[in-house]
């Protein structure tokens, strides 16, 4: 299992306009492409020197020929409508990371 995490840095003045984009409209948008099965956005606890609110959305899927098709057939589309929105006031990074093993506290 894949999970796809965009860590993104956003100007305070847009913060409640992209937080309520990315809730209601992107990753909603995002699951229908059928390519992942889940989702979650979290917010960083850590202050950036650079100023700004610092989100992480994670996406899972299934596989990394699943994720690299998104990227070939969604991920273009999804970018640019961002960017049309929010252009520089947002900043994003990509991580792509492999599940090795998970753990939960038993009772």
């Amino acid at each position: 299992m894949i999970l796809y995490n965009v860590t993104s840095n956003i100007d305070t003045s847009i913060q409640n306009q992209w937080l309520k984009w990315m809730q209601e409209k992107h990753i909603p948008e995002l699951l229908a492409t059928g390519k992942f099965t889940s989702a979650r956005l979290v917010k960083v606890l850590v202050e950036e020197e650079m100023g700004g609110v610092t989100y992480a959305a994670q996406y899972t899927t299934d596989s990394k020929e699943t994720l690299q098709r998104y990227y070939d057939e969604d991920a273009p589309k999804l970018r640019a409508e961002a960017l049309a929105l929010f252009g520089d006031k947002v900043l994003a990074f990509r991580t792509e990371l492999e599940f090795v093993s998970e753990f939960f506290q038993s009772n």
